[in-house]
């Protein structure tokens, strides 16, 4: 589910809003040991542009 969380948060990172929400779907959906990579994929993937966002939904969902 990681590899295919990546890519669909690749393909909606051009709306904030489609972006945010894929996001929270993919942390639900892949493994507890992956949440700390897709993290630190998203940051350096798209935290130029929705670092904030990504940091936000991180620490609300748990």
């Amino acid at each position: 589910m990681f590899e295919f969380s990546k890519k669909i948060l690749e393909k909606v990172s051009f709306d904030k809003t489609l972006f945010c929400k894929e996001l929270k779907k993919s942390i639900q959906w892949v493994k507890p040991d992956e949440k700390t990579l897709l993290k630190v994929w998203c940051l350096a993937t798209f935290g130029n542009i929705y670092q904030q966002e990504i940091l936000e939904i991180f620490s609300s969902v748990r």
